[in-house]
């Protein structure tokens, strides 16, 4: 089952083609460009999924990933960064700061999709057990 998500993304070509890849799928797609405000759209939106450009204006994908997991209701939100810089040590580091998962620039429409389906898969069974576990 698709839900919401939340693309924060500053190429417009890029934003548009995912948003476009998602909506398709039934996603429903925010798109947002400026990392200066990306929490409290991320709040607004109540998304199931943030996606996550590194590079922004405003403020990095690496410091709105370390606002998102400092608030307790994000916390557990899957977010998928994307970014062109796809060395090893850009990977740790956003690893280290909470990222779900790293796609590096360029990626297939294959690769979102496989991606965007697996955290939003990964994401429903944390909340399944997280339920059983508190009843």
């Amino acid at each position: 089952m698709a839900g919401r998500v939340v693309l924060i993304e500053d190429e417009a070509n890029i934003a548009e083609a995912i948003r476009f890849l998602l909506s398709r799928e039934g996603w429903q797609v925010d798109v947002h460009a400026d990392g200066s405000s990306a929490l409290s759209v991320i709040k607004a939106a109540e998304p199931d999924l943030v996606i996550l450009d590194l590079m922004l204006p405003g403020k990095s994908g690496m410091e709105i990933i370390r606002e998102i997991r400092e608030v307790e209701a994000l916390s557990h939100l899957p977010v998928l960064m994307l970014t062109a810089r796809g060395q090893l040590k850009d990977r740790e580091m956003a690893e280290r700061a909470g990222v779900t998962r790293f796609m590096t620039k360029p990626f297939s429409n294959t690769e979102v999709l496989t991606a965007v389906r697996d955290l939003n898969a990964q994401a429903r069974q944390a909340q399944a057990s997280s339920v059983r576990d508190a009843g």
